[in-house]
């Protein structure tokens, strides 16, 4: 499975937004909550699972949309499952490492 990848990097540290491929342009809503899966915000190159999971373990703050790039994400550790967000059946989760 491949997913989208953008990872910015400024001055106050490492962004990584993953989504998983197909998602891209599709909004997601969960009661009065909505999810935009932007191709301006999620939009980076299609990637690995493996190359994602690298990134997102350098990251700072990370976005992540979808069943295989979170799963994938909570298996490594690099984010916790309770923090995980349905919409509509689309998981979402967002990181911040202080």
């Amino acid at each position: 499975m491949e997913v989208h990848l953008r990872v910015i990097q400024d001055r106050r540290g490492i962004l990584v937004a993953i989504c998983d491929a197909g998602l891209l342009g599709q909004t997601f809503r969960q009661g009065k909550m909505r999810l935009e899966v932007s191709r301006e915000f999620y939009g980076g190159p299609l990637s690995s699972i493996e190359a994602a999971m690298e990134a997102l373990a350098g990251a700072d703050v990370a976005n992540l949309v979808g069943e295989a790039a979170i799963k994938a994400a909570v298996e490594k550790g690099l984010v916790d499952s309770e923090a995980v967000i349905d919409f509509g059946g689309i998981p979402h989760v967002q990181m911040v490492r202080l």
